[in-house]
């Protein structure tokens, strides 16, 4: 808890201080549809789990063509119909697995087009594990599970002007996780996977 208000405290103060520089400044909120699996030698079986992710963002601009473009937010990812053993039966049953994570990615944004409007981000993430469950024995796993999963974001997205300082979002992104979820992992190392169709407001300062 004391790592997660730490990142909140961050997070403030950078977006913060982005807006106190010179260059405009970007702010706003995104909802959207998740669709999240996992990457491993041992879960080719694994289906896709739809969750949701909701979020803030700031964005501060060096030029028209470049900003830094950093985010915080709530991201269900996890995988469906996996397999879990209950080693006091002996038995195995399939499961959905339901990993939640407070996302910040931090991403260099490139804004293309003739207006603009249109961008490519890509940049590093960091999620703190929220909750780590399954559904099959309702056992929680979030002990068993690493707190911090660490990886890559890339998106692609377009704004549309609706006001003056104003603009509606609409964007497709993924990330694609570099560690394994899981602690003291004997196996094939896990890492998340999900992709995500968003659309959120932007406000200009």
């Amino acid at each position: 808890m004391k790592k997660l208000f730490t990142i909140l405290l961050l997070s403030a103060c950078s977006f913060a201080a982005f807006s106190q520089q010179k260059g405009s400044f970007e702010f706003g909120f995104n909802t959207g549809v998740n669709f999240a699996t996992v990457q491993s030698e041992s879960a080719t079986n694994a289906k896709f789990r739809t969750g949701l992710n909701v979020g803030v963002f700031g964005d501060y601009f060096f030029s028209d063509r470049w900003s830094i473009k950093a985010k915080l937010s709530y991201d269900q990812k996890g995988w469906n119909r996996g397999f879990i053993t209950d080693l006091d039966k002996n038995q195995t049953a399939v499961t959905d697995y339901h990993f939640d994570y407070l996302t910040i990615p931090v991403m260099a944004n490139w804004h293309f087009g003739k207006t603009r409007n249109w961008y490519l981000n890509f940049g590093p993430y960091a999620g703190v594990l929220l909750s780590a469950k399954e559904t099959a024995l309702n056992k929680d796993l979030k002990d068993f599970s690493k707190s911090l999963d660490l990886g890559l974001a890339l998106g692609i997205g377009v704004k549309i002007p609706v006001a003056d300082r104003v603009k509606i979002i609409l964007e497709a992104d993924g990330q694609s996780g570099l560690t394994d979820i899981l602690k003291n992992n004997q196996g094939s190392t896990i890492r998340n996977s999900r992709s995500s169709l968003n659309a959120g407001v932007a406000f200009s300062l």
